[in-house]
């Protein structure tokens, strides 16, 4: 029995398929994907990037291929690095064929740029021959003509019929190894196109918030999209979309998952906003915490209360627990019991030191 039935996820079993060394769909985990923003002819630079993407821990990363010098550095760049690289191809559907040719493990096509049916079977064919999986990416902001003059406006009916036009194309044509998306910079949009979507197909569904914005807004907005629909046991991969940093894709994917108990990466703190009654600075002791703890990789629940209102009550769930007290009694706990008392000026490097010994026993069980 599951003491806690009310954090239940019942995720819809897709059909799995490769992208590179990576399953998405059934049974494997949520991929966190990212895509760089270099010049893709600079490989130096892009690497550089991919790299960085891989020590934040993303799973799959996209790469632009605007033109056949692109196309060609691929080549190159996927021999310096270990994650699979999906392709991103818009408007010229030989920049897939390309792609598909020096070694992604995925194409990107967009069904409203890419061109006729016969272009797109010579797509499906270069990827058959070269073992790469495809995602049809149905974006609202570039919908086929036909679908436009059909409903007037971008909505989730054009969008789910763009996606089945191109599984039954796809289908018709003995080619199965593919993803799907259905974004728009919408949330209410995206959010029911992945619902109508999802009722109808069994292939793995690419989660995201197309063009969410800035690393503030678009994570908040990327939350809301993305995590009900994860929440309704939707979704095989996402890719948090911000005008950022690529890493805080990656860390903000990673936070999703973790705050619905999907997937866990670092240290998850749970602190409060603090008040009047905090009895050590929480805010600036939080900011130097996430700092200082940013090179852990495997997952540990940390709270940090300012005061014995709810303190005692969130480190009874967490694997090391911070209380404030009066006059400098601050109390450390660890799996819920009580463990030592701390003054203010010390919490860092205590709590640093018990994290560190914990993620060590935790390693070595």
């Amino acid at each position: 029995m599951n003491l806690r039935p009310h954090r239940i996820i019942n995720r819809k079993k897709t059909k799995e398929i490769k992208v590179g060394k990576v399953s998405v769909g059934g049974n494997s985990i949520i991929s966190v994907q990212s895509m760089t923003n270099t010049l893709t002819t600079d490989v130096k630079a892009t690497v550089s990037q991919i790299h960085s993407l891989e020590k934040a821990g993303v799973d799959i990363v996209r790469v632009s291929c605007p033109d056949e010098e692109s196309t060609k550095s691929l080549k190159k760049i996927v021999k310096e690095v270990n994650v699979p690289i999906v392709a991103d191809i818009h408007f010229h559907y030989k920049r897939a064929i390309e792609a598909a040719e020096m070694g992604a493990s995925c194409l990107r096509i967009n069904p409203g740029n890419i061109g006729s049916k016969d272009r797109t079977l010579e797509v499906l064919k270069a990827a058959k021959d070269n073992n790469c999986s495809i995602r049809i990416g149905v974006n609202a902001g570039s919908l086929d003509k036909s679908l436009l003059e059909k409903y007037k406006e971008p909505c989730p009916e054009a969008l789910v019929d763009s996606a089945k036009y191109n599984i039954k194309l796809f289908e018709d044509n003995d080619f199965f190894n593919f993803k799907i998306s259905v974004k728009s910079s919408d949330i209410f949009l995206t959010v029911k196109a992945y619902k109508k979507l999802s009722e109808i197909c069994n292939y793995p569904l690419h989660l995201g918030v197309t063009e969410a914005g800035s690393l503030f807004t678009g994570s908040i907005k990327s939350s809301i999209g993305i995590g009900q629909l994860l929440m309704d046991g939707i979704g095989d991969t996402i890719r948090v979309s911000l005008s950022s940093d690529p890493v805080d894709e990656v860390k903000a994917g990673y936070e999703i998952l973790k705050s619905l108990g999907i997937r866990s990466r670092g240290v998850n703190i749970i602190s409060c906003p603090s008040c009047a009654r905090q009895a050590f600075p929480v805010i600036e002791t939080v900011k130097t915490l996430e700092k200082k703890l940013s090179h852990i990789t495997k997952p540990i629940n940390l709270s940090i209360i300012g005061c014995v209102v709810n303190g005692p009550g969130e480190a009874a769930q967490t694997d090391i627990g911070l209380t404030g007290g009066g006059q400098d009694n601050n109390l450390l706990y660890l799996s819920g019991i009580p463990h030592t008392k701390v003054a203010s000026t010390e919490i860092i490097d205590e709590v640093v030191k018990l994290v560190e010994e914990k993620i060590k026993e935790k390693i070595n069980k």
